[in-house]
């Protein structure tokens, strides 16, 4: 009877232990967030700016588990994904990270090409995404995504802006009338490129501007002389010009050997916003180009932000130094802002309100938890609100109180200009200066 007992007991503790061991991994697991990070680290795209883009989220990532994770206790796992420049890698890497790495979140994506595809894939999967960057109105525009948010400007703002800041600028700078001003629109014919080309293209027919030429190209094409030569025959005072790298070098260095002349470079992020890059490649030719992106952190006056914001600004600086330890602020590219702030979002109102209100952080509980999102202008770093677009809306998932920002280089560094409520130049230069190869005169 005795020997019975003893055994029982050993077979009532060998449960226990068993119970405890299968217990601890799903406690754990209950203490952890995985995060699919998807970037381009490899190929064009990294050096347009998607490294970047996962540099800042990287930084925001390790900066909140320093502080204990989300809430404070839940620590953040990141599981990166490498889209190679390449579509079909794109969706193979998210693939492998929604399906075997079991991600909870998969979030970034550089490429509007890869977006477009991606976001239908994963949302028929029940499964939530958060675009950090790809801005191509046709990731989202009526498509009714239930699982994919975009706290980041569409195209369309991106085109709209550009367009209104010339005008804005037409008297004052051209000394012409809205309806004088000559405008080339020159573009990389995917998703990106063709979306804000046609929103160019809309709002300077709205504003009368004169459109002498739009042409779309291959962001792949090894040679761009005869879109220069089209752009010399019709003379534009302004030319818009969306692309990647490195077609952004490219039809510069063409640009220059074939002796292309307006008064207003205006380029729209990717490339563009890379500084840095275009200043190694061009050095001082680059003075007073300009490119549109959100705004840039560190370019913002503290003043006009939520209290607290401008010291997350300071220590995403500060982190980016471990990449890239000489650059000054005023050059650092407006992506990473993007991937630091974008995450930043995500993980200090989406996750919190979907784990405290929504009982974790599964698809439907943060899907839920990203529509009450409500943030007022100047309660993000990049100085813009947020709010979703509800479900049944044309653009779905789309942050509506997001703007895009128009920079101009000036003295070697980026400075906003426009719209005014963040622009730090209240009379910037806006046409090209006369040491300027590209000035026609």
């Amino acid at each position: 009877m005795t020997s019975l007992r003893v055994l029982l007991a050993l077979v009532l503790v060998a449960l226990v232990a068993t119970a405890t061991s299968l217990r601890q991994p799903a406690d754990a697991q209950g203490q952890t967030i995985k995060i699919g990070v998807l970037f381009d680290h490899t190929g064009p795209f990294s050096a347009a700016g998607s490294l970047n883009c996962y540099r800042g989220a990287k930084m925001i990532i390790d900066y909140i588990n320093e502080k204990g994770g989300v809430l404070g206790k839940y620590k953040i796992v990141q599981v990166d994904g490498d889209s190679q420049s390449k579509a079909e890698a794109a969706i193979n890497e998210a693939e492998r990270l929604l399906n075997v790495e079991k991600v909870d979140i998969l979030a970034g994506v550089y490429s509007s090409a890869h977006a477009v595809p991606l976001a239908e894939k994963v949302d028929k999967q029940q499964k939530f995404l958060w675009i950090t960057t790809a801005i191509a109105d046709a990731v989202l525009k009526d498509r009714n995504l239930q699982y994919t948010f975009r706290p980041q400007p569409n195209g369309s703002l991106f085109g709209e802006s550009t367009v209104q800041y010339v005008a804005a600028n037409a008297q004052s700078k051209l000394k012409k009338g809205i309806k004088d001003v000559r405008a080339a629109i020159i573009y990389e014919d995917g998703p990106y490129g063709a979306g804000v080309a046609a929103s160019n293209e809309s709002e300077a027919r709205k504003q009368g501007m004169n459109v002498v030429l739009k042409e779309g190209f291959s962001a792949q094409a090894p040679d761009l002389s005869s879109l220069v030569t089209k752009l010399r025959a019709a003379r534009p005072d302004v030319i818009f010009h969306t692309g990647y790298n490195p077609d952004i070098a490219l039809f510069l260095r063409q640009a220059k050997e074939q002796g292309l002349r307006m008064k207003i470079y205006v380029g729209h992020g990717a490339g563009h916003s890379q500084l840095a890059k275009l200043r190694e490649a061009f050095g001082n030719d680059v003075e007073g180009f300009h490119t549109t992106d959100p705004p840039a952190s560190q370019l913002i006056d503290r003043k006009k932000l939520k209290p607290g914001l401008a010291e997350l600004t300071q220590e995403m600086l500060k982190r980016y130094k471990a990449f890239e330890p000489t650059i000054p602020p005023g050059q650092i590219a407006p992506h990473v802002s993007m991937g630091f702030n974008n995450i930043w979002i995500l993980l200090n109102d989406v996750v919190p309100r979907a784990i405290q209100k929504h009982g974790g952080f599964g698809p439907e509980a943060l899907a839920a938890a990203a529509r009450e999102t409500d943030i007022p202008e100047g309660g993000t770093m990049q100085g813009y609100g947020v709010k979703f677009h509800p479900a049944g809306h044309p653009m779905a998932g789309q942050n509506m109180r997001a703007f895009a920002a128009v920079f101009q280089v000036v003295d070697g560094e980026f400075k906003h200009v426009y719209p005014p409520v963040i622009a730090s130049l209240t009379n910037p230069p806006v046409l090209l200066p006369t040491s300027s190869p590209f000035l026609s005169r």
